[in-house]
């Protein structure tokens, strides 16, 4: 029987990968641990996880039209299944809401609150809707309320009038005349940081985007060492590493000694570590670890001073990445293939290098690899000069026929 099991598991893996995968994921709804592993193995097989979204999610993961799997509303902390279910019946009874006006005219109000409301905004579950970004829900007016309260507000205005009208006399939807609330404009943004920390708050992971994005050339080209390799001390023993992430948290003591100390955890694209500073150390690089903080990192891997046979992380220097980053990315070349060569891609690389002025110097190089030789020639003699940022990376992952590399 249980081999039975294995294989119908294996079976269903390799032919209906995503509807397996969101089942495995649904069975998890409540451990954010395990989902994040699953997500890691999703994006090996190449199936996206998108986050929740109010047209597109159920309660529990779902497989989309295009394969890719669809965040459960109901693993978006603060939103009941009440509040889900009532988004689902009106979805499945009147079709996919058109924009936020149209979902607080439709979605039952007393089963979705202003709770709901907010983690859902606050986790993207709007972000598909055109009218609003994340910020205008939550911008105060001159009486201090929320554009969120004057939302709902206006919703249950709208259906209170609706059901009147329906059971008057006269009937029909037309008799009702409630303007739609004047959207609040020039809104302060939310920084990255804030958007994607106040994200990861009611879904535990980051999902649209990662913080450390800005930096990922930085961390996938420059370092030699991720956050999960330091579970393995001993493979690193002896060598001189160099990694970067983000200080998610801080915890800060006094030893038994009275000497201060503190322990920072710190990300990357691969996970977590957390790394202790003693005495000195705590005294020397506390001023780098502040939650928020993007850090590069130089460390060697040793055995400690009074324990020989155990080894420690030993940090050598700490620099923050917004200042190193140009200075470790001096030059970055861009090879294109001869035969995708045209005006539109000419087009769109000048756009994406005029945006974003800095100090690395970028090339391009046109290979033919049609010829024997592979020949290559450059491009330009003299070199662009930009900032390696988000833009650019995700640009050249979206054209896998474009290589690049640096330095």
């Amino acid at each position: 029987m249980l081999f039975v099991g294995a294989y119908q598991t294996a079976y269903l893996k390799a032919n209906f990968p995503p509807e397996y995968m969101a089942a495995v994921m649904s069975r998890s709804l409540s451990n954010i641990t395990d989902i994040t592993k699953l997500m890691d193995e999703c994006k090996a097989m190449g199936i996206q996880t998108l986050g929740p979204d109010v047209n597109e999610s159920n309660l529990k993961f779902t497989v989309n039209h295009d394969g890719n799997i669809r965040f459960g509303l109901g693993a978006v902390k603060g939103v009941g299944e009440a509040a889900v279910q009532s988004i689902m019946e009106e979805r499945e009874k009147n079709g996919p809401f058109t924009g936020i006006f149209d979902f607080v005219q439709r979605v039952n109000l007393n089963a979705c609150n202003k709770k709901n409301m907010e983690c859902l905004a606050l986790a993207g579950g709007f972000d598909s809707f055109p009218e609003l970004k994340r910020e205008q829900y939550f911008a105060v007016n001159s009486k201090g309320e929320v554009f969120l309260e004057t939302l709902m507000r206006y919703g249950n205005r709208y259906q209170a009038d609706k059901s009147a009208a329906v059971n008057s006399l006269f009937g029909g939807e037309n008799v009702i005349d409630v303007a739609t609330p004047e959207i609040p404009q020039d809104v302060e943004r939310w920084s990255d940081l804030d958007r994607l920390n106040r994200e990861r708050d009611l879904v535990g992971i980051y999902l649209s985007a990662h913080p450390l994005d800005e930096f990922s050339i930085v961390l996938e080209h420059v370092c030699n060492t991720r956050m999960a390799d330091l579970d393995d001390k001993a493979a690193l023993a002896g060598r001189e590493i160099t990694m970067g992430g983000i200080v998610t948290s801080v915890r800060r003591g006094v030893s038994k000694n009275g000497n201060p100390y503190g322990i920072a955890k710190i990300e990357d694209y691969s996970g977590s570590a957390e790394l202790p500073f003693w005495g000195n150390d705590w005294v020397t690089y506390q001023g780098y670890l502040n939650e928020g903080t993007f850090l590069y990192i130089k460390a060697r891997c040793q055995p400690k001073q009074w324990r020989q046979d155990e080894l420690e992380i030993k940090i050598t220097s700490m620099e923050l990445l917004p200042d190193v980053k140009e200075e470790l990315i001096q030059k970055i070349t861009i090879l294109i293939p001869l035969s995708i060569l045209n005006s539109g891609l000419v087009t769109e690389l000048a756009t994406l290098t005029k945006e974003h002025p800095g100090k690395t110097e970028l090339y391009f190089k046109v290979t033919d690899d049609s010829d024997a030789n592979r020949m290559s020639v450059d491009l330009i003699s003299r070199p662009i000069k930009l900032s390696v940022g988000r833009d650019l990376i995700t640009y050249l992952k979206e054209r896998p026929e474009l290589a690049f590399h640096i330095n």
